[in-house]
């Protein structure tokens, strides 16, 4: 019976550990910010302006397309990889915003 409750102690103790030895080295890697508020949460600093340069560089229209990827990326904190397409990988967010005219508002 003591040796169970020992090794739940252990592993309530080991997990607590990973977890903000986790948390400690995400915050290493990235920048992140604080977003205050009743739903706090940390955002990795993503940097907008390279990624959407990257992302609109052989769009026929880029300065268009990098006012609107800024938009999209400042409220949904993400930028598809590539120049075209993989839309999805940014989420809802990215995918369902959209223009007045109610078409898509983020770069293809």
């Amino acid at each position: 019976m003591e040796l169970r409750g020992l090794t739940i102690l252990l592993l309530v103790l080991f997990f607590s550990i990973a977890q903000v030895s986790t948390e400690t080295s995400i915050e290493d890697q990235q920048h992140t910010q604080v977003v205050k508020g009743p739903r706090r949460r940390l955002f990795p600093f993503v940097d907008c302006g390279g990624l959407c340069k990257v992302r609109c560089s052989l769009h026929s229209r880029q300065n268009i397309c990098t006012r609107a990827c800024g938009t999209c990326c400042a409220r949904c904190k993400c930028v598809p990889p590539g120049t075209s397409g993989n839309r999805e990988m940014c989420g809802r967010c990215y995918t369902d915003m959209r223009t007045h005219g109610n078409k898509p508002k983020c770069p293809y």
